[in-house]
């Protein structure tokens, strides 16, 4: 699934392409995909005539700003958009298209077909739907070690699930919690309470620090995905843990080993990311 450096990276090339667009009409041939309205033909005569004035990231979600309205998509596992000419052939899983008054057309396709639209009025879009309980943007200035000393104090559950949880901290997944823990010296099963305020520091650093340097290069195309315009992220070529299983650490030279924390495939490197406290396997969590 896309993180937040991916979405990222998928916003500002759809910016270059379809902002100031007209849509003069939608094509959807895969009607579960658009969960509001319940009723896909007022979602399509909802969107006809209105002009894409902003595209935005909230968390993982995609958010095109039009003149009344507000689309909300989630690309989920491989949900990719792309700008074609109106007599371009239409791809295999192709399930939605925006038509525009120019002659192009953003075309939707999603192959595993998990992929969800929603559409609000301008101004509901943040207190209805999906975007209403998300937690603190972490490149955003609001994202402070304070704020993040005080998501983590009083909990007993383990770091690593806690940054995956989209109430707390928005856009990480599991490559860049990985990278993130390892980068602090974390060890995933840490309780996240138990973290020192010097630990909680260094975490806050090495997450922002993960995520600038993922946007910078366009995110991870660890499996299929790929940006606006078919360019594929490079930052997997930075990666230091995520998917080095069995490779020699970068820093030490001890072999990264993989395991599941969370129901996640997680990958650690031993010697550099020690439990500060002794792990109770298969306890409550907070």
């Amino acid at each position: 699934m896309p993180e937040l450096p991916e979405v990222e990276t998928i916003v500002r090339t759809l910016r270059t392409l379809v902002l100031g667009k007209t849509i003069e009409r939608v094509s959807v041939t895969l009607p579960r995909i658009v969960r509001r309205p319940d009723d896909v033909e007022a979602f399509k005569a909802q969107l006809a005539g209105q002009t894409i004035r902003e595209i935005k990231r909230r968390a993982k979600f995609i958010q095109f700003i039009l003149d009344k309205d507000v689309l909300v998509s989630h690309l989920r596992m491989e949900g990719r958009y792309g700008l074609y000419q109106a007599a371009d052939p239409v791809e295999k899983h192709t399930h939605v298209i925006f038509h525009f008054a120019d002659g192009t057309e953003l075309r939707y396709r999603d192959v595993r077909q998990f992929g969800t639209m929603d559409l609000f009025p301008i101004g509901l879009e943040t207190s209805e739907g999906p975007l209403a309980k998300l937690g603190v943007e972490p490149l955003e200035d609001s994202f402070t070690p304070d704020v993040l000393r005080r998501l983590l104090k009083g909990r007993t559950t383990k770091i690593k699930p806690l940054l995956l949880n989209q109430e707390c901290i928005v856009g990480l997944g599991n490559i860049y919690v990985d990278e993130s823990l390892f980068r602090a010296g974390i060890h995933p099963e840490q309780p996240a309470g138990s973290l020192t305020a010097k630990q909680v520091a260094k975490l806050h650093e090495s997450i922002v620090a993960t995520l600038t340097e993922a946007v910078a290069q366009g995110g991870s195309s660890i499996k299929s995905y790929v940006n606006g315009q078919g360019e594929m992220g490079m930052f997997q070529q930075s990666l230091l843990v995520y998917g080095r299983k069995g490779e020699p650490c970068t820093r030490c030279g001890t072999e990264i080993v993989r395991f599941v924390v969370g129901g996640r495939g997680t990958h650690i490197c031993p010697a550099c990311q020690k439990v500060g406290k002794p792990i109770k396997r298969g306890g409550k969590r907070a």
